[in-house]
């Protein structure tokens, strides 16, 4: 199996780096789509706290909903390709976002709030200054588990077209070769692993950042 994994490494290995290129690509997109989507969400339902509740479950409710069912749902709305695929990863990905953003702004000292008024730092300063600064290394864990989510399960994106390293992984399934299925998965868990070890290098260099 090793040596089959080799060769095919070494005759596809175009096909194999275009895989992970929009591997990356279309997990980086829904990354984004979700940041812009969790973070000021997250503060509308703090600064509006009666609409938090009910925001918060139905992101929870639509997160339960197993990826690949949004899939099948999303194809006679949006058809195949890369959209449907897009739509599903962000709908996983912007509750841990959403929840920790919340959660970080929330667990902001009072004193603090009370020290930026006796300052004369008016509502917008204090959430430019204070809140958000204070929420970020939160915010970031939200982040970084949405990011390791969405490389996991950008997988399911191949099968409706979407191309990526679950086209190596469903070949494999498809042909019963394990080989491939080592490929993709192993290349997968690696793209995991090293975007969790990025937030989390990021996540430290924030929290050194905000102590000096």
């Amino acid at each position: 199996m090793w040596s089959q994994a080799t060769d095919y490494l070494a005759n596809n290995t175009d096909s194999y780096i275009s895989s992970i290129l929009e591997h990356i690509g279309i997990s980086s997109i829904a990354l984004v789509i979700a940041i812009l989507i969790g973070i000021p969400t997250g503060f509308f339902c703090v600064r509006f706290k009666r609409s938090q509740k009910f925001i918060v479950t139905l992101f929870q409710i639509l997160r339960v909903i197993p990826s690949l069912a949004v899939l099948l749902l999303l194809i006679p709305i949006m058809g195949t390709g890369i959209r449907p695929a897009l739509a599903a990863l962000v709908l996983l990905a912007v509750p841990p976002i959403l929840i920790n953003t919340v959660t970080g702004l929330h667990e902001v000292p009072d004193f603090m709030l009370e020290t930026a008024a006796g300052c004369g730092m008016t509502d917008r300063q204090t959430w430019q200054r204070v809140r958000f600064p204070l929420a970020m290394p939160m915010i970031l864990t939200g982040i970084k588990t949405a990011v390791i989510e969405i490389i996991a399960s950008a997988t399911l994106a191949s099968k409706i077209g979407g191309g990526g390293l679950g086209d190596i992984i469903f070949t494999g399934l498809g042909l019963s070769r394990f080989d491939l299925l080592l490929i993709g998965g192993v290349t997968v868990a690696i793209l995991s692993v090293s975007s969790g070890l990025l937030f989390e290098f990021i996540d430290r260099f924030a929290l050194r950042h905000k102590h000096i």
